[in-house]
C-alpha cells in the first residue's frame, strides 16, 4: 500500500512538471480550446469587439495574452502593430418607434435595436419625431414620376418608407436604390427581409433605417419618434497582433497563418454583435495552430507567423496596412494562409484564390482526399472579401478559406456562441496542417 501511495504521488509530481513546463500540452484538446476561445470573444464583456467600450483593444490584449501562454516570439518589444482610421460609433441611446393609421385602427412599430430594426452605420445624430411618405412602384415607370415624388415630400422631418421586396424589373429597381441611397435629401427607412449590419468610416447627412419586414407594418400615413446617439472617431487608435515561432531549417522564410478578430462592436448601450463564426472562429484556428507549432515536437521547418488582424469589417484596414508596412519582407513571405468564418462546415470549405494558385488548390484537394476529412472542397477564385487580398494583389501566395453550411447568422446579433457547432473544426485543423507541413517540403 505504501509503495502504491508513493508510485501515485511520483506519478502525480510528475504530471505536474510536465503540465507546468508544457502547459499547451496537457488537457487542451482543439475543440475544447476552440470552444473556450469562441466563448470569450463573443461574449459580452468584449462588445462586440468593436468601437466602443474599448471593445478591439480588450479582445487584442486577450489574443496578445495567448500568444504569450504559447511563448510566441516577437518582432520588436511587443506583439502590437498599430494604425489608426476614421469610424462611425454609436455608443449612447438608440429608440425608433412609429404609428400607422389603417382605417379606424392604429398599428404600432415599438422598435427593438437588433431583433426587428438596425441603425445604418453611416447615420448621424437625431432626436426628433417623425411623419412618414412610401416611395412605390408606381413612381418608377418614368423618370418625370420618379421627379414628381419629389413634391409629396412637404417636411424634412421626413422618413420615406422603401420596399422593393418582389421588383424585379432592372429599371425600377434602380429608382429603389436611388431612393435607398438618399436621392431625395430625406431620412429612409427600408424594408427588408434579412437585417444586416456594417461599419461606416463617415456620416452622411440623413438618417437610414433598416427594418425587419416581418414586424413592421404600414400604410401611407403614419408618425413616430427617433433618438439616434452617434460619435465620429476622427482617427481611432488600434493594433494588428502579430507573433511567430521560428523555423528550425529556414528562419528566414516565413508561412503566414491569419484571421481577423475585430468584429461590428455595438449599436446602442444594449445591443452588441457577438461575432462568434465571423471571427471569433477564425481566431479559435489561428490559436490552435499557434499552440500547435509552439509544441517542441512540431517546430516547423519555416517560420510561422500568426497575424490576428484588426480592422477588416470596416474595408480589410489592418492587412492593408500590414502589406504596406510589412513586419515580414513581401519576399520572404512564402504563404498566406486566411481563415475567417470556420465554425460549419457540414458542407466542407470553399477556397478563394483556388483557381489563381491551383498547384496549392490541388495539394490541399488531395491531402483531403487521401483522409476524407471534409465533403467538399470547393474553388472559387480572386476576390476582395477577406484579408488574403492585399497580399496577392502584391504578388503573396495567399488562400482565404471560409465553412460551409450549418448556420445562417451573419452581421447579425445571432451570430452567437451557443449555436456555432463547431462540428468540422478539427477535421478543417488537421487539414490546414498536414497542407502547411507540405509547404515545407523541399
Amino acid at each position: 500500500m505504501k509503495f502504491l501511495k508513493k508510485l501515485c504521488f511520483v506519478f502525480l509530481f510528475s504530471y505536474g512538471v510536465i503540465a507546468t513546463a508544457f502547459p499547451q500540452e496537457i488537457g487542451r484538446s482543439v475543440y475544447l480550446y476552440a470552444k473556450k476561445i469562441v466563448d470569450t470573444l463573443a461574449s459580452p464583456g468584449m462588445h462586440g469587439r468593436g468601437y466602443v467600450n474599448d471593445g478591439d483593444k480588450i479582445a487584442a490584449e486577450y489574443i496578445k495574452g495567448e500568444f504569450q501562454k504559447l511563448s510566441l516570439q516577437t518582432f520588436g518589444d511587443d506583439y502590437y502593430q498599430q494604425f489608426r482610421f476614421p469610424i462611425n460609433t454609436f455608443p449612447g441611446e438608440i429608440s425608433f418607434n412609429c404609428n400607422f393609421c389603417s382605417g379606424k385602427k392604429t398599428l404600432s412599430f415599438k422598435g427593438i435595436a437588433g431583433k426587428n430594426f438596425l441603425v445604418a452605420s453611416s447615420s448621424p445624430a437625431i432626436n426628433s419625431s417623425f411623419s412618414t411618405i412610401v416611395f412605390d412602384s408606381t413612381y418608377t415607370t418614368s423618370s418625370k414620376k420618379f421627379e414628381k415624388f419629389r413634391k409629396k415630400i412637404k417636411s424634412k422631418d421626413v422618413f420615406v418608407i422603401v420596399d422593393d421586396r418582389g421588383v424585379t424589373n432592372k429599371l425600377k429597381l434602380e429608382y429603389f436604390k436611388k431612393v435607398k441611397e438618399g436621392y431625395f435629401g430625406t431620412n429612409v427607412i427600408e424594408v427588408v427581409i434579412k437585417l444586416i449590419w456594417r461599419m461606416s468610416q463617415s456620416v452622411e447627412k440623413c438618417v437610414k433605417i433598416q427594418v425587419l419586414a416581418d414586424s413592421f407594418l404600414y400604410t401611407m400615413k403614419g408618425h413616430g419618434a427617433i433618438v439616434i446617439e452617434n460619435e465620429f472617431i476622427p482617427n481611432h487608435t488600434t493594433q494588428n497582433v502579430i507573433g511567430y515561432v521560428k523555423g528550425t531549417e529556414f528562419p528566414d522564410s516565413f508561412i503566414i497563418f491569419s484571421a481577423h478578430y475585430d468584429h461590428l462592436g455595438k449599436m446602442g448601450k444594449n445591443v452588441y454583435f457577438p461575432g462568434a463564426n465571423d471571427n471569433a472562429s477564425g481566431c479559435a484556428m489561428l490559436l490552435n495552430l499557434a499552440n500547435y507549432y509552439a509544441m517542441p515536437g512540431n517546430k516547423p521547418k519555416y517560420s510561422i507567423a500568426f497575424i490576428a488582424f484588426a480592422g477588416e469589417e470596416v474595408g480589410l484596414l489592418g492587412s492593408k496596412y500590414y502589406t504596406e508596412n510589412p513586419i515580414i519582407p513581401l519576399r520572404n513571405t512564402c504563404f498566406v494562409f486566411n481563415m475567417d468564418l470556420l465554425g460549419t462546415g457540414e458542407e466542407g470549405i470553399t477556397v478563394v484564390n483556388g483557381s489563381v494558385f491551383k498547384k496549392e488548390f490541388d495539394t490541399l484537394v488531395a491531402i483531403n482526399a487521401q483522409n476524407n476529412y471534409l465533403k467538399e472542397i470547393k474553388i472559387r477564385g480572386k476576390a476582395a472579401n477577406s484579408d488574403h487580398y492585399y497580399f496577392s494583389e502584391k504578388g503573396v501566395k495567399a488562400f482565404f478559406i471560409y465553412t460551409m453550411g450549418g448556420i445562417k447568422a451573419y452581421h447579425d446579433v445571432y451570430d452567437r456562441p451557443e449555436t456555432l457547432p463547431l462540428k468540422e473544426f478539427e477535421n478543417v485543423y488537421n487539414l490546414i496542417i498536414k497542407f502547411t507541413n507540405s509547404l515545407q517540403q523541399p
